[in-house]
């Protein structure tokens, strides 16, 4: 996989902003310890035509976890109200450069949309360049038909990471910064036991990006290999609430290796349930 099947440059975009069969999604989401608003910053100032995709609306109300994936039929309702159809190319970018925008890639990308791009940079390189953008109420797309087909392989819940682990049929994958992953540091959430899932491994998401930006491929294989993850075995992975986690994916990615799933609940099921957590560094 080449990292232009996963980014588009911002120069790519500018020279496309108005084509017809392209639509910019907004998709910042901040964690409360950032104390920045992702709504509020989206109306000040967007990508010109950009429409917001905000997780923690599109996703499943029934659930008590911090958005997990909806229905198909709901998220083909709320993304075809935004303008989103079928055929589209998808270009996704956050306030961050690349946080959360990976998680909105691969939410679109499981439910079947074929052609999903991440912004590379995001909004700080487009303002960082001057490029145009706009403010106020935004522009109405028309309503578009989204098909939606859940991919039920690219999502993993707590039993398939449980058996995982036990059978050794995939290695799990911790995102989550390190002093949180060894059970030193609070969860951000309340309820929430501190530790990690026994058996995993940890690669902060914040060792693979640099900038708003991931690092070199040389740079992502070592720091796979150096928390012991073994890159010619599948990896399943997770982190806080399943935002982080797709960052690991995507960088696997970029080097030309699949992630089997990602944990769509993430700690913030796993560490308020009464499975087994471990403490310290990952037992290798």
């Amino acid at each position: 996989m080449a990292r232009n099947d996963i980014f588009v440059s911002t120069q790519w975009l500018a020279e496309r902003l108005d084509a017809p069969d392209i639509v910019v999604v907004e998709g910042s989401y901040y964690l409360p310890a950032q104390n920045r608003d992702a709504n509020a910053e989206y109306a000040q100032q967007r990508i010109p035509g950009a429409v917001r995709f905000d997780i923690d609306v599109v996703k499943d109300k029934d659930s008590s976890l911090p958005h997990m994936l909806p229905r198909p039929d709901a998220f083909a309702a709320a993304v075809g109200a935004m303008g989103i159809g079928d055929g589209m190319r998808i270009v996704v970018y956050d306030g961050l450069g690349l946080f959360s925008a990976p998680r909105v890639r691969w939410t679109f990308q499981t439910f079947g949309a074929k052609d999903v791009v991440i912004l590379e940079g995001g909004m700080p390189q487009w303002l960082a360049e001057g490029r145009p953008v706009e403010d106020g109420s935004p522009r109405q797309r028309a309503p578009r038909t989204f098909t939606a087909r859940l991919d039920h392989s690219a999502v993993a819940d707590a039993d398939d990471i449980a058996r995982a682990i036990e059978t050794n049929a995939a290695q799990v994958v911790d995102a989550r910064a390190a002093d949180r992953f060894r059970g030193e540091a609070p969860e951000p959430r309340a309820g929430l036991r501190s530790g990690h899932i026994p058996g995993s491994l940890n690669v902060p998401s914040s060792a693979l990006v640099t900038d708003g930006k991931l690092k070199s491929p040389e740079e992502i294989v070592a720091a796979f290999k150096s928390a012991g993850v073994d890159l010619d075995r599948p990896v399943m992975t997770t982190c806080g609430s399943g935002v982080s986690a797709v960052i690991l994916s995507t960088a696997l990615e970029s080097i030309g290796k699949s992630t089997r799933a990602v944990y769509d609940g993430s700690w913030s099921e796993w560490g308020a349930s009464e499975r087994p957590i471990a403490t310290g560094p990952a037992k290798r």
